[in-house]
């Protein structure tokens, strides 16, 4: 593509996107077809050449737009607020056209130190603990299985990343029974094994339970098993519900566990002072993850 060309098909994306903030609500939420619909539209096989952008563009407003559901439509209401802006989109148009790989500072220092440093921002305006430090994931699912990783290496003195579980102990993780689906794949992947994940119940609120909570901890004590990691949640998925902070992070200091808050889902409502109750007690929390693009409008 000659750059003339980039310059006025990058005009006519931007009208499109333009008319598609301004009339989103003309879409229906859902679309009207059934599995299979949109595949049995599209080639068999991998294109031979090349196409005109024009057609192009006739195929994604024929084929991939009826078959879309529209997570921005005013009327959408399911799973979880997935909020977009026009200047998120800016910006990723911006890091797409620089196409830098910001693995470590060598490879792109102005991306790292951006990163580092609204990590800062994000910290303050939370009002996390001035010590933490942070770092961009892809997703939610992943910062939680790296913090679950961590859990593992420092209860195994970071034994299992240098031999393996050999000689380890059956570790245990604790989590609320209305659980994100990332923390039971995150145990899996981890190696724990699901069967050494703890549900604990909930009270009517569905928040976790700290006296049962300690109650599973002993008994698992009592069977020889090795409590490692408990996660609690600023936000279910299910209920928005949230864990008593304080509770749960004295009972982690009391035996010695990792403690991890995942605050993917309502951890933007810390940015308001009335509601950093649901944050009482996140010092004695070892690791937080919380997600911009479901209230704070980043792809």
């Amino acid at each position: 593509m000659q750059t003339a060309d980039f310059r006025r098909y990058a005009h006519q994306l931007a009208d499109w996107m333009a008319d598609y903030f301004e009339n989103i609500e003309q879409y229906p939420v859902k679309p009207p077809v059934q599995p299979g619909d949109i595949k049995s539209q599209l080639p068999a096989g991998p294109p031979l050449e090349g196409e005109a952008f024009e057609q192009i563009m006739a195929d994604f407003e024929h084929i991939i737009m009826p078959g879309m559901t529209h997570w921005q439509h005013p009327q959408f209401f399911a799973y979880f607020p997935a909020s977009r802006s026009a200047p998120s989109v800016l910006a990723e148009m911006l890091t797409a056209a620089i196409g830098a790989q910001c693995m470590i500072w060598y490879t792109s220092p102005a991306a790292e130190e951006l990163e580092e440093r609204c990590m800062e921002w994000l910290r303050e305006m939370l009002a996390l603990p001035a010590g933490w430090a942070g770092s961009i994931q892809e997703t939610a699912s992943a910062a939680t299985l790296a913090a679950l990783l961590m859990a593992r290496e420092r209860i195994s003195n970071f034994q299992v990343n240098q031999k393996g579980w050999y000689g380890q102990p059956r570790l245990r993780v604790y989590a609320s029974e209305h659980i994100h689906s990332s923390i039971p794949k995150g145990v899996r992947i981890a190696g724990f094994g699901e069967e050494n994940l703890v549900l604990i119940p909930t009270d009517e609120n569905f928040a976790m339970l700290p006296d049962k909570l300690e109650a599973a901890i002993e008994h698992d004590l009592s069977l020889g098993f090795q409590p490692a990691c408990v996660v609690a949640a600023i936000g279910t998925t299910s209920s928005t519900a949230i864990d008593p902070i304080r509770p749960i992070g004295e009972l982690c200091q009391k035996y010695g566990l990792f403690f991890h808050v995942d605050a993917a889902y309502a951890g933007t409502a810390l940015l308001l002072p009335e509601q950093r109750w649901m944050s009482e007690g996140m010092e004695l929390a070892d690791s937080f993850v919380f997600n911009p693009h479901k209230w704070l409008f980043t792809n």
